[in-house]
């Protein structure tokens, strides 16, 4: 890459930060933040999102929007990468786990993050692809397999912290079981057109609350997760 492409990509990415600022001060009033923390805009300005999509997007792999990937599968908005990395309140000694691989960019973030990223993506492919994407970008704390993660990572639980990036219709009781006590998961929940993200807290008694931040909208959870829980 030479150095005036180097410089285009760092001011595009310095907007893209701006421009995440500037919606959590618009959305404070539903998410109750109006700053996110310090460290996940860091982690934002290091991670280069347009490693983790096709080239034909480079050009607008630094908008504050989300964007395709192929497989009906998009990369989120930079702003709910963001937010929904804030809300898991991590940190940096945190085993973290991921469902729904994607693009990589997620774990990227969380990677600049955390100690160890366990991620999960279900559709071969892309799977593949990120794996690929998150090497080449120097991520040596990403484990990456393909499956369905509605079941989870049971063999290396439990985690810190659980990311969901797809909607389910309800909670994974598998992902449950993994979070460690005073660990956090935080999930899209509710069916196309109706989400909500939620944040949900394990006490140390292994108690459950939850609580809903803001409506969004993601891609549905495939798998076993689409099945309606009884």
């Amino acid at each position: 890459m030479n150095a005036v492409a180097a410089d285009s990509i760092e001011a595009r990415r310095a907007r893209m930060v701006e421009d995440v600022a500037q919606m959590a001060r618009d959305t404070a009033r539903e998410t109750g933040r109006d700053t996110l923390d310090a460290r996940v805009m860091a982690a934002l300005r290091k991670a280069d999102r347009h490693r983790f999509m096709p080239q034909s997007l480079f050009d607008q792999a630094y908008e504050n929007r989300p964007l395709p990937i192929g497989h009906r599968q998009t990369i989120s908005q930079p702003y709910i990468v963001a937010l929904m990395t804030d809300l898991l309140n991590i940190k940096p000694d945190a085993k973290v786990l991921e469902i729904g691989t994607g693009s990589g960019y997620q774990a990227a973030v969380l990677a600049e993050l955390v100690h160890t990223v366990y991620t999960i993506e279900i559709v071969e492919p892309l799977a593949r692809a990120a794996d690929a994407a998150l090497a080449a970008a120097g991520y040596r704390n990403v484990r990456l397999r393909t499956g369905d993660g509605y079941q989870g990572w049971p063999e290396e639980s439990p985690f810190d912290a659980i990311m969901v990036t797809a909607a389910a219709t309800h909670v994974p009781q598998p992902l449950i079981d993994q979070l460690k006590p005073g660990g956090r998961l935080v999930i899209p929940l509710g069916e196309r057109g109706a989400q909500s993200l939620y944040v949900i807290d394990k006490d140390l008694r292994g108690g459950i609350t939850r609580r809903n931040v803001i409506g969004v909208r993601f891609v549905p959870f495939t798998g076993i997760a689409v099945q309606r829980k009884p």
